[in-house]
C-alpha cells in the first residue's frame, strides 16, 4: 500500500526543505510513523519551490502550484507516484483536494483533521460538495466531529477514525539529571507549554496556581511561550499576588529540542486550553511521563483515557485546578503509569498502526462502492 500524504499550506519560501522538517517536525513524524507500519509513504508537500529528497523511508517532493492551477499538478504528481490512497491533511483544504480529486477521481482520500471549524451556516452547500469527496475523515476525539456531522457535510458512506493528531520520540530520562541541567524545582515542579493568548487561559492558570499554593507551598511554575499578547497582563497578576511572586518562573520561547529536557524535569504538565485539535506539548509530556492535569476537553480526555492518567479539570475554573494540582502532588501516580498508557495508545508504532489500518479500510470501502 502506497499512500501520498498531501499538505496544502506552503512551505515559507524561507526555509530549505531539510530544514522545514525540524520547523515543522510533525511534518516528518506521522509520515515515518506510517512507514514503520510497513506502509510506503510519500509526502507531497505544497511549496514556492521544486525538491524531492528521502529521509529515512520516506520520499518527499515538493511541488510548486499556481492560483489558476485547479488541481491539475497535485494530481499529476499523485498519478506519477502511483500511490493507492490520498492523506489531505487539514478540512479547511477541502476546496483544494475536490480539485484535486476531479483529475483522479479513483483515488481514495482521507481528511485529517487540525484544529478546523465547521464553515458558516450559509456557505455549508458549497463545502458539502467539496467533502462528497472523502472516503474518511480523522479527528483525535469522536466528539470533535459533531459540528461537521451535525452540519451534514460529510456523506453516509463518509468512515470516520479518532485517531491523535501525532505522536514524539521523547522519552522519560532521569528527572534528576534533567533538574540539574534545567535548573527547573519545586514540589511539585510544574511545567506550562502554550501561547499566552485567551484560547490557552495563561490567568486561569495563575488563580489556579495561586489557590494550590496554599495547600502546596513548595509548588513552583515554569512557562514556556511564544507569541505571548497576554505577558503584560500575567506580569502585573504575579506582582499584585503575593502567593505567585516567585514561583511564577516565566522563561519565553525555547528550541524545540530543549522541551524534552524540561518535561522529564517536570512532575506535572498543566494546561488550561480552552479548545485543541490534539494537543502536541501534551503528547511530549506524556511520552516523558510527566503526569498531566489539563482541561476536560474532547482532545484532552482523548489522549489521557478520560483522565485515567493525571487529572482533568473544567474550563476556566481555577479552583478545580487548584484541586486536582493538590491531588496529584499528594497522591500522584507513577510516572512510569503514564509512560505506559503513551505506549500502548500513543506511541509512533501504534499510531502508524492506527493510519495503515485506516487507509487499509478507506481503500476497501471505495473498491466496494465502485464495484
Amino acid at each position: 500500500m502506497h499512500v501520498a500524504q498531501v499538505n496544502f499550506l506552503s512551505a515559507p519560501v524561507d526555509i530549505p526543505p531539510e530544514a522545514l522538517l525540524t520547523h515543522w517536525s510533525t511534518l516528518g513524524d506521522v509520515a515515518d510513523a506510517v512507514a514503520s507500519a510497513g506502509t510506503r509513504v510519500s509526502v507531497v508537500q505544497v511549496a514556492p519551490y521544486q525538491h524531492r529528497m528521502t529521509r529515512g523511508a520516506v520520499d518527499y517532493h515538493f511541488v510548486p502550484i499556481t492560483p489558476d492551477d485547479g488541481g491539475r499538478r497535485l494530481a499529476t504528481v499523485l498519478g506519477d507516484l502511483g500511490v493507492d490512497v490520498v492523506h489531505a491533511n487539514g478540512l479547511g483544504f477541502a476546496r483544494q483536494t475536490h480539485e484535486v480529486s476531479r483529475y483522479r477521481p479513483d483515488l481514495p482520500i482521507v481528511f485529517q483533521d487540525h484544529a478546523d471549524r465547521a464553515p458558516p451556516w450559509w456557505r455549508r452547500a458549497q463545502w458539502r460538495r467539496w467533502y462528497a469527496v472523502a472516503a474518511g475523515v480523522s479527528f483525535t476525539a469522536q466528539e470533535q466531529a459533531r459540528p461537521f456531522v451535525d452540519a451534514k457535510l460529510f456523506g453516509p458512506r463518509t468512515l470516520q477514525f479518532s485517531i491523535p493528531e501525532s505522536s514524539c520520540l521523547f522519552n522519560p530520562g532521569s528527572r534528576e539529571a534533567a533538574r540539574v541541567e534545567t535548573h527547573m524545582h519545586g514540589d511539585p515542579c510544574l511545567l506550562w507549554i502554550g501561547h499566552l493568548v485567551p484560547g490557552k487561559d495563561p490567568l486561569a492558570m495563575l488563580e489556579g496556581v495561586a489557590q494550590a499554593s496554599e495547600r502546596l507551598p513548595d509548588l513552583h511554575v515554569w512557562c514556556v511561550f511564544g507569541t505571548s499578547p497576554l505577558l503584560e497582563k500575567m506580569q502585573r497578576r504575579i506582582a499584585a499576588d503575593p502567593r505567585l511572586a516567585g514561583r511564577v518562573h516565566l522563561m519565553g520561547s525555547v528550541p524545540h529540542a530543549r522541551i524534552e529536557r524540561l518535561m522529564q524535569a517536570a512532575d506535572i504538565f498543566v494546561s488550561a486550553s480552552h479548545r485543541e485539535s490534539s494537543g502536541y506539548a501534551l503528547l511530549e509530556a506524556m511520552a516523558c511521563g510527566t503526569i498531566p492535569v489539563v482541561t476536560d476537553i474532547p482532545s484532552f480526555r482523548a489522549i489521557t483515557g478520560h483522565g485515567a492518567v493525571g487529572r482533568l479539570w473544567p474550563v476556566g475554573d481555577p479552583a478545580r485546578l487548584a484541586d486536582a494540582l493538590v491531588a496529584v502532588a499528594t497522591g500522584a501516580p507513577a510516572r512510569r503509569a503514564v509512560r505506559a498508557r503513551f505506549d500502548e495508545e500513543l506511541s509512533p508504532a501504534v499510531l502508524g498502526r492506527r493510519w495503515t489500518d485506516a487507509y487499509a479500510q478507506v481503500i476497501e470501502a471505495s473498491r466496494v462502492g465502485t464495484s
